[in-house]
């Protein structure tokens, strides 16, 4: 007998932990491309895009021919008892998206947590070092060793004691709040002064554009600054482009923007269209620094998420995507400017490519964060049927992570709900 969305969290509730949060009281049935439909025949816009994993829509019909394909060929070997040319195949196409003018090679697993754990590990290895600084803001997942380099202390790791180092903290660069890139390249020249020498750091990690930090943009001469740190120093330089990557800042690679190329760069989300495939692309000599066995895991780059990955790469090309994102940031900056013109409450519009946030305060005054009305956007849209995100370490920035095969139509249905709920609420 089908049940509706209260009967499903009363069941939820009782058989998920807490832990385990849920943003919106809803139970989906389907969906199609942006558009989603819950249990009681309800129709959400969906901006949210399963948080950027679905930047080539739901159900894409060329993606599901793959995996169907696939499907009746093998689902499992483990790739390091039988392989299989998806794999292979994957990695080389990754290996050529990747910035960068040097051979690469590519290790798949499967969450966007394990591929940041691997390249730590890989960079540990290729430089006979321990340390690692990550950045304030950053988000790099939610198993113990990640938890280290995320820099959110609540929800992710509240309650459950420190976490496993030796992580440093250096301060990602943010003008509207005060931090300059000279104070971001100050306050790692503070790590080497007062916490870890520069031949104890192996790596240095970050996103391109903050995730749940915030949407913040590193700057092309951030990276600069920081690419010529590394060299100096022997310091693996890792680009976390988990949710970054796959097209949604309007280059398939954010760091394709910025400059220079990392050493190492974690991928995950996007890359498959839903399915669970995520990886480590680096130099060719810094990720053969591991031994066999060293690498790799039972579901590790499976034969249907290579499949999927494979497809989400020709929708790409055959529908234009990456001209697409940047039509899709610049129609959704446009409209959230129109809605800042009048409203206050928001002090920024920002983001690269599709990537695109804004973040509110209380009168306009960035001294004050408005959490309370950013969550009552959220809701509201909700019962206007849009799916909609919040972010940012004071919880009061709004992103857009909706499908970039959504048609302008559609986006501008979700804007005028937004600005709705601005003119009924701020």
């Amino acid at each position: 007998m089908s049940q509706n969305n209260e009967q499903l969290m009363q069941r939820r509730n009782a058989a998920v932990p807490r832990g385990v949060g849920q943003i919106h009281p809803i139970f989906v049935d389907r969906a199609e491309n942006a558009t989603v439909w819950d249990v009681e025949g309800r129709e959400f816009i969906d901006f949210a895009g399963g948080i950027a994993v679905l930047n080539t829509g739901h159900l894409h019909p060329k993606i599901i021919a793959a995996v169907e394909a696939q499907l009746k060929k093998v689902t499992h070997t483990c790739f390091q008892v039988l392989a299989y040319e998806p794999y292979v195949e994957l990695c080389e196409k990754i290996n050529a998206k990747v910035p960068g003018d040097f051979a690469k090679k590519t290790l798949l697993v499967t969450t966007g947590a394990e591929a940041v754990e691997n390249a730590v590990k890989v960079a540990r290895a290729a430089t006979g070092r321990e340390g690692v600084i990550a950045f304030t803001g950053g988000y790099h997942g939610r198993t113990m060793a990640t938890l280290a380099l995320t820099g959110k202390k609540v929800p992710y790791s509240a309650g459950m004691g420190l976490m496993p180092g030796p992580v440093f903290r250096a301060q990602y660069p943010c003008e509207l709040h005060g931090v300059s890139e000279d104070d971001a390249m100050a306050s790692i020249a503070r790590i080497f002064k007062n916490d870890a020498e520069p031949c104890d750091i192996a790596a240095i990690i970050l996103e391109p554009v903050q995730g749940e930090g915030g949407f913040y943009v590193a700057s092309p001469s951030f990276f600069k600054r920081l690419r010529a740190l590394c060299d100096e120093h022997g310091i693996m330089l890792i680009a976390d482009e988990v949710q970054t990557g796959a097209g949604r800042t309007g280059t398939f690679f954010a760091m394709e923007q910025m400059g220079v190329a990392p050493d190492l760069t974690t991928f995950a989300k996007s890359i498959a269209g839903g399915f669970p495939v995520s990886g480590v692309c680096g130099k060719a000599e810094i990720m053969d620094a591991i031994a066999p066995g060293g690498l790799g895991g039972t579901y590790a780059g499976s034969p249907i998420a290579c499949a999927a990955a494979l497809a989400v790469m020709d929708v790409f090309e055959e529908e234009n995507l990456l001209a697409r994102s940047q039509a899709v940031g610049e129609r959704l900056t446009n409209a959230f400017k129109a809605i800042q013109s009048k409203h206050k409450a928001i002090g920024d519009v920002r983001g690269l490519g599709a990537m695109v946030a804004v973040e509110l305060f209380e009168g306009g005054d960035v001294h004050k964060p408005d959490a309370a009305l950013t969550g009552k956007i959220v809701a509201r849209a909700r019962d206007k049927g849009l799916i909609l995100l919040s972010c940012g370490t004071y919880g009061n920035v709004l992103r857009i992570l909706v499908p970039l095969t959504a048609s302008d139509e559609l986006l501008d249905r979700g804007m005028a709900i937004i600005a709705e709920c601005f003119a009924e609420l701020a």
